[in-house]
C-alpha cells in the first residue's frame, strides 16, 4: 500500500490531491506541528533523517522532494496522465514548471513569511522581497495567460506543484494584482479530487 505521511498546513497537501486526481488507492499517516514552534514532529524523522513533508513510502521505496514524489506517482501510476508526452514542447515547459516551483518560486513566498515574523527587524529587506514577489507572480500570471492550465489544456502535475506556491501567495501577500493565479486557484480548489483530498488530509490553512 502508497503510505503518505502528511503534515497539516504542509506541501504534502498537493501529494494527496494529485493521489485524488489518478484514483490511487493510498493511506494516510498524519504528523500534527508543534503548536508553540510550528515545526514537523520527531515522528518524520523515523521516516527520513531530515524529518521532513512530504515523504512517501512506496513498496519499501522511501521518496522526498515535492517535485521528485509528483513526478514519481505520475510516472509510475500516471498511464499517460497528468503529464505530456515524451519529446513534445509541452514536455518540455511541463518540466521547467515542475523544478521552478520550489526552484525559484517558493523563495520569495518563505521569505515574505518570515519577514511577518521578524516585524521592524525585517522591514530593510521589504523592498526586494515585494519585488521578487513581484517579478516571480508576474511570470506566473503571464504563463497561465487566459488559460486554465499552465501546461496545454488539462490539468497535470505541474499545475499541483504550483498551486502551493499560489495558495501560500494568496495567503501571504494577495493576488489582486494576479487575476490569472486568482482564477487558476479558484478553480482548482473547486475541483472534485481537490475537495476530495482536503476532506481526507484535514484543515488545511491556505484553502
Amino acid at each position: 500500500m502508497l503510505r503518505v505521511h502528511h503534515l497539516n498546513n504542509s506541501r504534502s497537501q498537493r501529494v494527496l490531491w494529485l493521489l485524488e486526481e489518478l484514483g490511487v488507492p493510498y493511506e494516510i499517516v498524519k504528523h500534527t506541528r508543534d503548536t508553540t514552534t510550528n515545526l514537523a514532529p520527531d515522528s518524520l524523522k523515523a521516516i527520513h533523517p531530515l524529518g521532513k513533508s512530504p515523504v512517501i513510502e512506496d513498496d519499501g521505496v522511501v521518496v522526498i522532494e515535492s517535485g521528485a514524489i509528483l513526478e514519481y506517482l505520475t510516472r509510475k501510476y500516471g498511464k499517460g496522465r497528468l503529464a505530456p508526452p515524451e519529446g513534445t514542447p509541452e514536455a518540455l515547459k511541463y518540466l521547467q514548471l515542475m523544478h521552478y516551483a520550489e526552484g525559484s518560486a517558493m523563495l520569495p513566498v518563505m521569505l515574505k513569511l518570515y519577514l511577518s515574523r521578524l516585524g521592524e527587524a525585517g522591514k530593510p529587506l521589504e523592498a526586494r522581497v515585494t519585488s521578487e514577489l513581484d517579478n516571480h507572480l508576474g511570470y506566473l500570471d503571464s504563463q497561465l495567460g487566459s488559460g486554465d492550465f499552465f501546461v496545454g489544456k488539462e490539468l497535470c502535475a505541474a499545475d499541483i506543484n504550483l498551486s502551493f506556491v499560489v495558495q501560500a501567495a494568496r495567503l501571504l501577500y494577495g493576488l489582486d494584482k494576479f487575476p490569472n493565479l486568482k482564477r487558476f486557484i479558484d478553480k482548482a480548489q473547486a475541483r472534485p479530487a481537490y475537495r476530495r483530498a482536503l476532506e481526507k488530509g484535514g484543515t488545511y490553512a491556505f484553502a
